[in-house]
């Protein structure tokens, strides 16, 4: 055998060992590719993509401290914490966006028993469809602190339309005690029975906005009606409102009729100030028909609010309240910081 026999033999053999090898090798698997988390723009800011899925979700909330006082005892003051974070999500459907939203709030203060978890607010939403628990229409009063105009929340089921200049909204409620009041040893006033009916339609006119609001509540037979024009004027905004009831229930039992004014004054991008005044006739009724009788009350104040940073707001108010039902009256208000996100 000579050399050049010897090379090409070799070279024919290594090639086999090589092509065995080579079939027997094991190939790892490619990664599959990591899913990042979108920006969804088709609903504001702050909204993502749940990985995997068409539907976006915005994460919200703020921690909340506050000091609460008033006069009535040298030592009468409270100071409290809360937290609130909410869940919402939306998508789009061929009947309009989907949309639901949870609000966990807790709370933490020297004199309670314990603190707790509990739902602020939870409901779905699909177009103007909206049903769940949440606050009615009656919360959304005055910008200021001084006035009482009426808040629930309560388990509901309506709609609201909105146009370009006026928009209307009409919810059936459950309803389970009057606005204010809480019986002792019978929280549940209406038991499951109550149910009343909100209706309201507003509209904004140049400057100038109005809103018509009544709810009705069957429990009781009887109703309130309530009116808010605002109107912006120089640095801020004058407000007046008007509540009427025939009888106290569950939208509003404070007194047979009340009107409130405020001017809201932004005197820059970081300070504003709102001064505050109103009145209650006939806030005495009886408990057993709801009927109002006698008695009135004002209560007149300030508000303070002033933008730290970004996220971070601070909140003073005073207040100062005289009742025929009070020897005195009284002094009182809160200091609150609030970091929103």
């Amino acid at each position: 055998m000579n050399i050049k026999s010897l090379l090409l033999g070799s070279a024919a053999a290594l090639a086999a060992v090589s092509g065995a090898q080579a079939a027997d090798a094991i190939v790892a698997a490619e990664p599959e590719p990591m899913e990042y988390v979108r920006v969804c723009d088709a609903f504001g800011k702050g909204y993502f993509y749940i990985p995997g899925t068409e539907t976006c979700l915005k994460i919200g909330g703020y921690v909340r401290f506050q000091i609460d006082w008033d006069n009535t005892d040298p030592d009468n003051w409270n100071a409290r914490t809360r937290g609130l974070v909410n869940f919402e999500t939306k998508s789009d459907t061929e009947y309009g966006a989907l949309g639901s939203f949870i609000a966990l709030r807790t709370w933490a203060e020297e004199d309670s028993a314990a603190s707790s978890v509990e739902i602020d607010e939870a409901y779905l939403t699909l177009g103007g469809f909206k049903a769940g628990y949440f606050y009615n229409l009656w919360d959304v009063g005055l910008s200021g602190e001084t006035d009482n105009l009426g808040s629930n929340r309560i388990n509901s089921v309506g709609y609201t339309y909105k146009g370009d200049t006026v928009s209307a909204a009409f919810f059936v409620d459950e309803l389970s005690k009057r606005y204010s009041e809480t019986p002792v040893g019978n929280p549940n006033l209406y038991g499951n029975d109550g149910v009343g009916i909100e209706g309201q339609i507003s509209g904004t006119f140049g400057v100038v906005s109005a809103t018509l609001l009544g709810g009705y509540d069957f429990h009781v037979n009887d109703g309130s009606i309530r009116a808010i024009v605002s109107a912006a004027i120089g640095p801020g905004t004058f407000s007046v409102a008007g509540i009427w009831s025939s009888g106290a229930n569950a939208y509003y039992d404070v007194s047979e009729w009340t009107v409130a004014a405020e001017y809201a004054a932004k005197l820059n991008d970081k300070f504003s100030i709102t001064p505050g005044f109103q009145y209650w006739d006939s806030i005495d009724y009886d408990g057993s028909t709801g009927d109002f009788s006698g008695g009135d009350a004002w209560r007149a104040g300030v508000t303070l609010d002033y933008k730290i940073t970004d996220g971070l707001t601070s909140k003073a108010s005073v207040q100062y309240t005289d009742s025929d039902n009070s020897d005195d009256g009284v002094w009182s208000g809160y200091v609150r910081l609030q970091r929103s996100f």
